[in-house]
């Protein structure tokens, strides 16, 4: 689909580096639904070509990214296209992590038009764009950039080495082949599972956030993603797993199942999202016992496989606990760092 063939002259953005490619040009979105449509479209031929398990749906992207307190994604956003096509999209988002500003850049480019120059600029862009972000904000200098890969990502990461990123921390996806043969595990005395009630939502999203605290640069708290997260088109908290023990809560896991990714796999896949428990109720056996009832409800909604994700450094030996439950390592991710200087 032709996106934006009535840009004005003005709103076109002059890119540093950019590749001589014929019908190349670059501008901001819209904000459009045709806008997010486009976005995803490239996002999904992407990650199909580097065997990502991610496809998002606009929908997914425009409350993503319209939620987001550290992007403005019509101004923190750039797209590039020939011939009025979308072929690539790039950010620029600040994130604060223990009270420290840290930015994302990302990067997706369709696959034909990979290893042609593309990538190098829309990251210098991205770098350009930070540092914008920084003196609004006030940031002191040097920033810190970081950047995500998956294993087979491997142009992505030979360009992020080549400007002077290198890694910084190493992630699994790991899957569950079946939902065959979940274990009964009890839970530890005096904790029940309840359903979550809208009353509850902001219990459960404090009790995340302060079980997160213990894990590798965790977010701020941020108001926004709170009020965002149940809004979401698909949420279904009925999939989700909380223990309590009495007014507090002491573990959560979200879980979610994507349809649209599903169909596009060709899979029945449901995802433990956010699986935390608080330091209190910790070594107990809790959270064996509410990653074994997530697999059971996504085994009741029809789901045959599921995924998470996990810090391979997790310092509550997580990984060692999800290949108990019959987690597999399917795919290897990576976070690249570096500095920037003013």
């Amino acid at each position: 689909m032709a996106t934006q063939g009535n840009v004005a002259a003005e709103a076109w953005l002059r890119i540093a580096d950019a590749p001589p490619l014929k019908g190349l040009r670059f501008r901001r979105p819209s904000g459009s639904d045709d806008d997010y449509d486009e976005m995803a479209r490239v996002m999904n031929a992407a990650n199909v070509e580097d065997v990502v398990p991610w496809f998002p749906t606009a929908t997914m992207l425009r409350e993503e990214m319209e939620a987001s307190s550290g992007l403005d994604p019509l101004t923190d956003v750039v797209l590039a296209e020939i011939d009025g096509l979308l072929v690539a999209v790039a950010s620029a988002e600040r994130t604060l992590r223990g009270g420290q500003p840290m930015y994302d850049v990302h990067g997706h480019i369709v696959p034909e038009l990979r290893r042609r120059g593309l990538g190098r600029a829309l990251l210098h862009e991205n770098l350009r764009r930070a540092g914008e972000i920084a003196v609004a904000h006030g940031d002191p200098y040097p920033l810190t950039i970081r950047a995500w890969t998956a294993e087979r990502e491997t142009g992505h990461q030979a360009l992020l080495t080549s400007e002077g990123f290198s890694v910084d921390r190493w992630f699994f996806l790991m899957r569950r082949p079946t939902l065959d043969d979940i274990p009964e595990l009890p839970l530890p005395h005096g904790i029940e599972l309840r359903s979550v009630r809208p009353a509850d939502h902001r219990a459960i999203f404090d009790a995340e956030f302060e079980a997160f605290k213990d894990h590798w640069k965790p977010d701020d708290y941020d108001e926004a993603q709170f009020e965002a997260l149940f809004k979401k088109t698909d949420l279904d908290t009925d999939l989700w797993v909380v223990a309590w023990d009495r007014d507090e809560v002491a573990g959560v896991v979200q879980n979610w199942v994507w349809a649209d990714e599903n169909e596009r796999l060709g899979v029945k896949r449901g995802w433990l999202e956010k699986i935390s428990v608080r330091r209190p109720w910790r070594r107990r056996g809790l959270a064996r016992a509410i990653i074994a009832e997530s697999l059971r409800r996504l085994s009741a909604a029809g789901m045959s496989d599921a995924m998470l994700g996990v810090d391979t450094a997790n310092p509550t030996g997580a990984v060692r606990l999800y290949e108990e439950l019959g987690f597999e390592v399917d795919q290897r991710t990576s976070a690249y760092v570096r500095t920037l200087e003013r």
